[in-house]
């Protein structure tokens, strides 16, 4: 359960500085950074079986049926990168204590931080796509709190959308690669899908997959075309842009590369696309970093560079290629961190990030200056610094693939252009900034900051010295395994400094040469630029979202008219454009199913079914009589759903009818007491058209549904009823036990629906006629004697009834939600017959109240089996043995039931009562039952 601490701590300890928000940054801050220290400290032990060749796992059964599980790995590329985010978490959290301002939100930035952090480590840690999915989303959503924590600037507010829209498009992608992934492979599970590889490979949709994969790990690491968010992620505080760019988000698409390498990698179209992708990435990235004013933004040209340099590795994908990859994860990490915190430094301490004003601080910032130069050497790959190590790996897999043949000659030539430009971007971030003259006037008068606050960027710039000098002994052993973990064979990596004169150092000093030159004609490049028109990714994208906000907006005006006529007739023409091509394919429609001998009491109630409802169609105008109509085509129904041996359904749609009826009565007094003219010919023509073929489809699909001989479920609920649900009802078994979560989620929705409905009639104040359509007058006795007298005799009956329809549903036809209406029917019989005032005197219940309490029972019902360590709605029976009444049944189903009758009644209530009270002086004019 340790992996469990490790991806949840986090999640889990973000409520923390939203508790500690009263309290002092300094608590908020120990408290934060304990978090991650402490999942170090848990990893350790772990980390010593990864390292030893043992993957440590752990499993929770969550949705087995869709293979969904909690399960999580930390092999060596898991390792990897836990160590790099909680490593690097640690140094954010204590950076970000010195750098954010006292009038920033620091609990709710610490929160959100631990929140990514959590999200990161559930993708590294993941052994279930679907679940590296899920946690893949939510560093989306947890990057876009992240990226717009300034929500008041626009920049901010711009800048988080993009990247959330963007990534979020990916992940879609991703997931709908991932589910054929894992359809191809017949299991979800890492350890499945990379067996199956030559499966997935040899398969048809192979290539849609990995697309849609790619799309995911471009997107998300800003691969080209997707580079044009990551830019304006720097919007963010300098402390997530430092995180972002170096062990998180970004790397996350990195990550997914990796990890997929043994089920995806090996084929022409994997390295082909993957490796021009990655090319012209680190070119487009180098290319605009060299030309950025603005500190953090060279710094984030340049991450989008370096993460095309990565991908463009694991293209190439040989082992040493994969080695070079993962090992400039490490020293990117490393370096780039160090650079935005000094990055962060110099505008915290300066003001400002514009290098056109920032000159000459190496005076005034020393320490900062001494730093920044470690760190930059890094990232331009100069030894002996680590990075001088992995360009060198770089340069090497670049000159030794043959992938284009004969051209193959273009990519070291291209890598080096690249990593020339790596150098006069970094000559550039160095020289400009403490270098270059003296500065103009300034926000702030510069100065090297706090100790603690320096202390991040000085760790960083420790470990490229020592990892640069020391490889072997720093990063050796969680290499060996991490690259193991990604071609699937035991891999000893071999680093070191030195590798004598070849041609990979010869390019290493063509790169170094030709970035003093490339920087030093800067200027040129200035001016070659200046003559292309700028071009603002964040206005092309807000165009782009407000193009197709507006495309929607002219779609809906065109078809949202406010005619339900014309959306029925839309949707029917649909239907009909859609299946009656399928039905033309069937060769056959009648099967071999014996048919029911047609009886007269069948011929009977078909013809009044047919009439009533041909007069329902004919006599719309007449309201009231259309009304009596459609009551008729009700009855039927039950009647027919009874006479074929249904009798559950036939309850049920006979009080569902009484109850529509009274509410259609209802309404029916507030609608205008003439029917406006009839349509057109030419309209009425198309009405009967299209009415028609939907009736003769309806018709022809169920009668080959009828005739055709099919499997059926029954058989299970049947034998299985008694003995699992304890009742011989198998209707009412399956709404409460076998799909118990089904109802529970319909009662839930119909709770809000009932609330919704209660808001709206609660502000609506219709026009009330006074007479009727000849002007007479309503009558002045409100409530007859007849009526009252019938009502107030039929409400206990009533109640007796549906008590008793309550209690043998489990066993017999009925059941709660039958009961409910039945009671609900015979209270809204009393509204209509004694009034309001009559009823709420002697029966004044809060119906909101009654249906939340019938939705909780239901629920708790459902919690209640978790104590008993089964799965949530497990019902339980049994028999017991009372005087006078002697031995019954009785189970726990029986409770979830009388929630759903509670929230029947509840629900009805509140919609008709709510609604009758609008014809009297109760009319709705603040919140009440």
């Amino acid at each position: 359960m340790n992996l469990f601490y490790i991806v949840f701590a986090p999640m889990i300890g973000a409520l923390i500085p939203l508790l500690l928000r009263r309290t002092s940054r300094p608590v908020k801050t120990i408290a934060t950074i304990a978090i991650p220290i402490s999942c170090i400290l848990v990893a350790w032990p772990l980390a010593q079986q990864t390292l030893a060749g043992d993957i440590p796992t752990a499993i929770q059964q969550w949705l087995p049926n869709i293979d969904f599980d909690l399960a999580f790995r930390l092999d060596g590329l898991s390792l990897l990168f836990v160590s790099l985010i909680l490593g690097i978490g640690v140094l954010i959290v204590l950076y970000a204590h010195y750098y954010l301002s006292s009038k920033d939100n620091d609990s709710r930035f610490y929160a959100c931080l631990l929140l990514f952090m959590s999200s990161m480590l559930g993708i590294v840690t993941a052994d279930n796509v679907l679940l590296m999915w899920a946690f893949w989303e939510l560093t989306s959503i947890s990057s876009f709190l992240l990226i717009g924590y300034w929500y008041h600037q626009s920049d901010a507010r711009r800048g988080a959308r993009m990247a959330l829209a963007t990534t979020g498009a990916g992940g879609l992608a991703l997931l709908a690669g991932l589910l054929i992934i894992g359809h191809i492979a017949g299991s979800y599970q890492l350890d499945a899908i990379f067996a199956a590889k030559d499966a997935i490979q040899a398969h048809s949709l192979y290539i849609p997959a990995l697309i849609l994969v790619l799309l995911g790990a471009f997107t998300k690491s800003a691969q080209f075309p997707f580079q044009f968010w990551l830019p304006h992620a720097m919007a963010a505080p300098t402390p997530v842009s430092a995180y972002l760019h170096s062990a998180t988000m970004v790397k996350a698409g990195i990550f997914l590369l990796a990890r997929m390498h043994p089920a995806l990698a090996g084929t022409e179209f994997w390295f082909i696309t993957v490796t021009l992708i990655g090319l012209i990435t680190m070119l487009v990235g180098a290319y605009f970093a060299l030309l950025k004013h603005d500190l953090k933004g060279l710094l984030a040209f340049s991450t989008v560079s370096h993460l095309g340099l990565i991908c463009m590795l694991l293209g190439i994908g040989s082992q040493a290629a994969v080695i070079a990859a993962l090992f400039h994860v490490i020293n990117h990490a490393c370096f780039k961190a160090g650079l935005f915190m000094t990055a962060g430094i110099i505008d915290h301490e300066a003001g400002t990030r514009d290098m056109r004003k920032l000159q000459g601080l190496l005076k005034f910032m020393p320490i900062t200056a001494t730093l920044a130069m470690i760190v930059t050497a890094s990232m331009a790959g100069v030894p002996p610094f680590n990075g001088f190590m992995s360009k060198e790996l770089f340069l090497d897999q670049a000159l030794n693939q043959h992938l284009f043949g004969g051209l193959s000659w273009f990519v070291p030539v291209l890598a080096t252009v690249g990593a020339a430009l790596s150098v006069a971007y970094s000559i550039r971030f160095i020289h400009d900034v403490f270098f270059n003259g003296g500065y103009k006037e300034l926000p702030k008068q510069p100065h090297d900051p706090p100790k603690m606050m320096a202390l991040p960027v000085l760790i960083l710039s420790l470990m490229c010295i020592i990892i640069g000098l020391l490889p072997m002994l720093t990063v050796s052993g969680i290499l060996n395994q991490a690259v193991s973990s990604v071609v699937l064979d035991n891999i000893t990596v071999k680093l070191a400094l030195w590798h004598g004169f070849n041609l990979p150092l010869l390019m290493s000093a063509v790169a170094i040469v030709g970035g003093i030159v490339i920087y030093s004609q800067r200027d040129q490049l200035f001016t070659f630029n200046r003559q292309f028109e700028g071009q603002d990714a964040k206005h092309n994208f807000e165009r782009i979202v407000q193009s197709i906000c507006d495309s929607a907006n002219k779609l809906f005006t065109y078809i949202d008219t406010g005619s339900l006529q014309r959306y029925m007739a839309l949707v029917l023409i649909s239907v009909i454009v859609l299946v009656i091509p399928q039905l033309f394919e069937i060769v056959t429609l009648e099967g071999s199913r014996e048919q029911l001998p047609v009886d007269f009491v069948s011929i009977v109630g078909a013809s009044v079914l047919i009439v009533a409802g041909f007069a329902t169609a004919v006599l719309h105008r007449h309201r009231f009589i259309m009304l009596m109509m459609l009551s008729v085509v009700g009855l039927v129904v039950s009647l027919s759903f009874a006479h074929f041996s249904a009798p559950d359904l036939a309850m049920t749609q006979l009080v569902v009818e009484v109850v529509s009826i009274i509410l259609m009565v209802l309404a029916l007094f507030f609608m205008p007491q003439k029917t406006a003219r009839a349509s057109t010919g030419h309209r009425v023509f198309r009405d009967i058209l299209i009415a028609s073929l939907i009736g003769g489809i309806v018709a022809t699909l169920n009668y080959g549904i009828l005739t055709s001989d099919f499997e059926t479920i029954s058989d299970f609920f049947i034998a299985n009823a008694k003995t699992g649900g304890g009742g011989t009802n198998v209707v009412n078994v399956i709404l409460v036990d076998f799909r118990g979560f089904d109802t529970l989620g319909e009662i839930t929705v119909l709770a809000i629906a009932a609330a919704g409905i209660h808001k709206l009639l609660n502000k609506l104040k219709p026009f009330m006629p006074s007479s009727d359509i000849d002007g007479r007058p309503w009558h002045r006795i409100k409530h007859p004697l007849m009526l009252t007298n019938v009502a107030n005799l039929i409400l206990p009956m009533a109640m007796v009834v549906a008590v008793y329809i309550f209690l043998r549903g489990h066993n017999l036809p009925g059941g709660g939600f039958i009961a409910g209406l039945i009671a609900a029917s015979a209270m809204i019989l009393q509204y209509i017959a004694n009034g309001v005032d009559w009823v709420k005197e002697r029966f004044n219940v809060n119906y909101q109240s009654l249906m939340s309490f019938g939705v909780m029972i239901a629920a708790l019902t459902g919690v209640g089996s978790w104590f008993f360590d089964r799965p949530f709605l497990t019902s339980w029976f049994t028999y017991l043995k009372w005087p006078l009444v002697g031995k019954f049944e009785f189970a726990t189903a029986l409770l979830f039931d009388l929630g759903v009758f509670l929230t029947v009644i509840g629900a009805t209530m509140m919609i008709l009562s709510n609604f009758g009270k609008m014809t009297t002086r109760h009319r709705p004019r603040q919140e009440g039952n």
